[in-house]
């Protein structure tokens, strides 16, 4: 049997080519078995950092109930509709769900919180975000191979981490998207040009279909812990327009339908509407470019995979509902405040005192300046699942918040 034939399979002349890439930092030779997509996968997958995302905050801190989304959970829904996009529009499906897999293994535990924390405490030494932060344990903390530090990641599926929300700076060189009130992170500008990968422009259409996965999974899921958790009830999705037509149509078909099965209801319809939305607007630009090769995806002016202009102005509607009901919740507010005051607690006793880390960080933490002495304890923090977190914050200090 022909196994390089057998893992070959068509795919449109803009999606990514494994056979094309662009490779790795430190060469290695081809899998027989595998596309170089899929090895870097199978890395993700295997990984320590892969791992710990079973144990870290999506909305809900972990012990709060087995039904709540994890950051695992959340990152295998981003794959799954990561493929699905990629299957209808003739990409890379291995590409895509690479870069869905790995997008969110930069995330310290307790969420946006304890980035937000983590970020005011590292301000004088360059700061602290998550995407950076990805990059840094692909590339670096990883350490599991005899050649290299970090997976060894190929170079189309770094880009599109380092460009997970699109480009960082604009034609002229200024920062845009979430970096333009500031400066593109240290750690993502020095590890783009150490890989060569520019800071302008788009990513492959497989990283595009991840990023929009990882908006469709956040709408729908979060809808749904919101309502698990009391947050809100359906009715109170009709203030979304989008979610109200959903709600309209689930009560025209099942009329009576109780609350657990009609929330179901509309989360299902959500993920649906906007998929196809995507795939269908994603279908309508890649025409109107008609593009010969990959490159000329990340060439274009506009992203390729993204929602029509009406469901983009519906997709935010969902959001502005979620940020009313459910982030700004007096219950979410008050345990991720909590939360945030055990990343403080631990960044400030492991900083004055490098021996109450373990002994690798320890030694990792004594070398060089401050600076480099502050970026350890962020790794160290950034790499803790939330219950780690919690039982170095008892074994530290007296009085450790519940969390509940």
């Amino acid at each position: 049997m022909d196994v390089a034939a057998w893992i070959e399979r068509p795919r449109a002349p803009y999606a990514a080519d494994p056979k094309m890439s662009r490779g790795r930092l430190v060469p290695e030779p081809s899998s027989p078995t595998r596309t170089d997509f899929q090895r870097d996968r199978d890395r993700v997958l295997h990984s320590t950092a892969f791992r710990r995302l079973k144990h870290k905050t999506q909305v809900f801190v972990y012990h709060e109930g087995d039904h709540y989304r994890t950051r695992l959970t959340h990152t295998l829904e981003v794959a799954q509709i990561a493929r699905s996009i990629a299957r209808a529009l003739g990409l890379d499906e291995d590409l895509a769900e690479t870069v869905a897999l790995a997008h969110d293994i930069g995330h310290p535990p307790f969420g946006h919180s304890g980035e937000r924390a983590l970020d005011e405490l590292m301000r004088p030494y360059g700061g602290f975000d998550h995407n950076a932060q990805t990059l840094r344990v692909l590339t670096r903390l990883e350490r599991r191979y005899a050649a290299f530090d970090g997976l060894n990641l190929t170079w189309e599926t770094l880009e599109g981490l380092i460009k997970h929300n699109g480009p960082l700076v604009d034609g002229a060189g200024r920062p845009t998207g979430r970096y333009e009130c500031g400066a593109v992170p240290a750690a993502i500008a020095e590890g783009a040009d150490r890989l060569g990968v520019p800071l302008a422009g788009h990513a492959s259409a497989e990283a595009q279909a991840a990023a929009i996965a990882d908006d469709i999974a956040y709408d729908a899921h979060d809808v749904d812990d919101g309502l698990r958790a009391g947050l809100f009830r359906l009715n109170d999705l009709k203030d979304a327009p989008l979610l109200a037509d959903i709600l309209r149509e689930v009560e025209r078909k099942h009329p009576g339908l109780d609350e657990h099965r009609g929330g179901h209801e509309v989360v299902r319809r959500v993920i649906t509407r906007l998929v196809e939305d995507a795939i269908a607007e994603g279908g309508r630009r890649i025409d109107a470019l008609s593009p010969a090769d990959a490159d000329a995806i990340r060439a274009s002016g506009s992203p390729m995979i993204d929602f029509s202009p009406e469901m983009a102005e519906a997709e935010r509607g969902v959001k502005r509902l979620l940020n009313a009901r459910m982030y700004r919740a007096k219950r979410v507010d008050r345990i991720m405040a909590d939360a945030a005051g055990i990343v403080r607690d631990l960044f400030g006793r492991y900083f004055s005192d490098p021996s109450s880390l373990p002994g690798e960080w320890a030694r990792e933490a004594g070398r060089g300046s401050e600076t480099s002495h502050a970026r350890a304890v962020a790794d160290f923090i950034a790499g803790m699942t939330d219950r780690y977190a919690l039982t170095e914050h008892r074994r530290l200090f007296d009085d450790t918040p519940d969390l509940r």
